[in-house]
């Protein structure tokens, strides 16, 4: 299929052919999804820790005898009853990793892929530079290419002009720049416009490139 790549100015400068294996691939919602929540549960830490009621301190005596009191018995102040006791079926230290194998990995970024494009939600820019790292400079071109939406910047390499640019982008909220070999699915669909440089659209056919085999119909 053929897109149009413009300029920062909206001009028409080129035409680009995009292979149909990875921007009109299959739309698997299933295996978006099941990537989707591959992604966020790998972020978290699993860091969260409570202590029992072997773990807590003190609670070495008992604290009355056991009969003769009128009391309820007791043999420690750190039980869970007791007020600053250990804790019962708590959260404890773990891990929230998920596996998920290359290919269906790849093939549920060829489906998001596939979405945006469909849905018109992007957009193939020849480059983009600006005079100086400035965070209005870099608004302003936003608002220009996708107006108030939220926008992925997906660029090909690190160089000079990306460090500028990061440093242009980096406090805008509705906003993000992304190099071409970290394309995630996450931040495909969690904006709502995506605008692809030139010269990365080469880095994602070389990243989700279609080997025998590689459709997954799930």
């Amino acid at each position: 299929m053929e897109v149009n790549v413009i300029n920062m100015q909206g001009e028409e400068v080129e035409t680009v052919d995009l292979p149909e294996e990875i921007f009109e691939a299959p739309i698997q919602v299933d295996l978006m999804h099941q990537a989707f929540m591959r992604q966020l549960a790998n972020r978290r830490t699993g860091a969260h820790s409570t202590k029992n009621r072997s773990e807590v301190s003190g609670g070495g005596k008992k604290p009355w005898r056991q009969k003769g009191t009128g009391r309820a018995r007791h043999g420690s102040i750190r039980s869970p009853l007791w007020v600053g006791g250990g804790k019962v079926f708590t959260p404890t230290p773990r891990s929230y990793r998920k596996k998920m194998p290359q290919k269906m990995r790849r093939a549920a970024l060829r489906s998001a892929i596939s979405v945006k494009l469909a849905d018109e939600e992007m957009i193939f820019l020849d480059e983009m530079v600006l005079d100086e790292p400035k965070t209005r400079l870099m608004d302003q071109a936003l608002k220009d290419l996708i107006g108030d939406h939220s926008g992925l910047v997906v660029y090909p390499e690190k160089d000079d002009n990306y460090r500028l640019l990061m440093r242009s982008i980096s406090n805008l909220p509705d906003a993000k720049l992304l190099l071409a070999d970290y394309l995630n699915i996450r931040d495909l669909l969690g904006f709502e416009r995506v605008i692809i440089i030139r010269p990365a659209i080469d880095k994602i056919l070389v990243n989700l490139q279609v080997e025998t085999n590689d459709d997954l119909d799930i």
